[in-house]
């Protein structure tokens, strides 16, 4: 099929988790037979940071403001399925312009579902709008369980289906490296997740001065007071992600504060971790063991204490049994090839069920 996505960013990974997501997706997407044209707004601060500027896998085309979108509306009007992901600049009008110009499934791909609920639950509608709701055929949700129901029910979505973050296998492997962190920390700053990366991590390097962190990403502000045995990365691009995973003993995984109260929404770091072979410990939220079993495949860390019960514990075996217990399941049920498939397999439902209900009074039509 011909798929049209008009996401956040493919080409450039700085302070996003988006581009990862989309490159894993689609790479496997693409490898099933299928042609995609991802269409990304022309942001400065992305065009100074392009680390995939020509993609191999899909056509990667650049526009300004939403009516450049124009230029390719024959493509969006002929292709199979039209996707649009949450956080698109202007994403309500360029949205609206999807939603009349396809002609084939038109779906919207949320990678960020309970904060894009708790904006709307606020009336903010920086890139999706209730009314849209309806009018896309199909909404893929990072976030599953109850929140999927919620989105038929409250907001109208004809079909509303979970499709979590995933990891590409091939580039996310273990390497052959020295330990150099004991517990490591990969994300851009975050104001709701800040907290606990002080709980979980900065407060056990000052408790342990012994041992050595590092917390990499952009974006946190110059007043932080990081312990001198945290060592701050502003930025690791996804080519080096591998190497900064297997250089730690254990590496955290942080959840946003919307995606703890929604439960079910892994990160993708999650799955990268483990795919490298890093144990990973992580903040507690609903729907965790639907992904890796807490205590064999993943430790659940509630403050400092937990932390450092983990990390001063001289067993390293029971370390190695965690990391190889996650990596296969993450081989197992959670590569980019597995989520393609699921894509493949919603969009068709979504076509069949397209036939059978009216879309003009669904749509928007402003």
């Amino acid at each position: 099929m011909k798929l049209v996505v008009l996401g956040l960013t493919l080409s450039s990974s700085w302070g996003n988790g988006h581009a990862t997501t989309f490159r894993a997706l689609l790479r496997a997407f693409a490898q099933r037979g299928h042609e995609v044209l991802f269409l990304e707004r022309d942001k400065p601060w992305y065009a100074a940071h392009r680390d995939m500027p020509a993609p191999d896998f899909c056509r990667l085309e650049l526009y300004g403001e939403p009516a450049g979108l124009r230029r390719w509306q024959d493509e969006i009007a002929a292709a199979d399925a039209v996707m649009v992901g949450s956080y698109v600049p202007d994403g309500v009008t360029v949205g609206r312009m999807a939603q009349r110009m396809a002609e084939g499934v038109c779906a919207f791909y949320d990678i960020d579902t309970p904060v894009t609920l708790a904006k709307l639950e606020k009336g903010d509608e920086e890139y999706l709008s209730p009314a849209l709701i309806p009018g896309y055929d199909l909404y893929c949700s990072f976030t599953g369980g109850p929140t999927l129901e919620l989105l038929m029910r409250r907001y109208g979505s004809p079909m509303a289906r979970a499709l979590y973050c995933s990891v590409d296998a091939a580039a996310y492997q273990p390497v052959e490296t020295g330990r150099r962190w004991d517990l490591s920390y990969l994300g851009t700053y975050s104001p709701d997740r800040q907290p606990v990366l002080e709980r979980l991590l900065l407060e056990p390097a000052r408790r342990a001065p012994q041992l050595r962190f590092a917390v990499a990403g952009p974006q946190y502000p110059a007043e932080i007071d990081w312990p001198a045995n945290v060592e701050r990365l502003e930025h690791v691009p996804p080519s080096e992600h591998p190497a900064f995973y297997s250089a730690s003993r254990y590496t955290l995984n942080v959840t946003r504060a919307d995606m703890v109260r929604a439960g079910f929404s892994p990160s993708v770091r999650l799955f990268e971790a483990a795919a490298c072979g890093a144990p990973v410990i992580s903040d507690r939220w609903n729907g965790i063991e639907d992904v890796l079993e807490p205590g064999s495949e993943i430790l659940l860390a509630d403050g400092a204490e937990d932390v450092l019960r983990v990390l001063l514990n001289p067993d390293e075996a029971a370390r190695d049994r965690q990391a190889g217990a996650a990596r296969r399941k993450i081989l197992a049920a959670h590569t980019a090839e597995h989520r393609a498939a699921q894509l493949e397999a919603m969009l068709r439902a979504a076509r069949r069920d397209k036939t059978t209900r009216p879309q003009a009074q669904e749509r928007e039509s402003a």
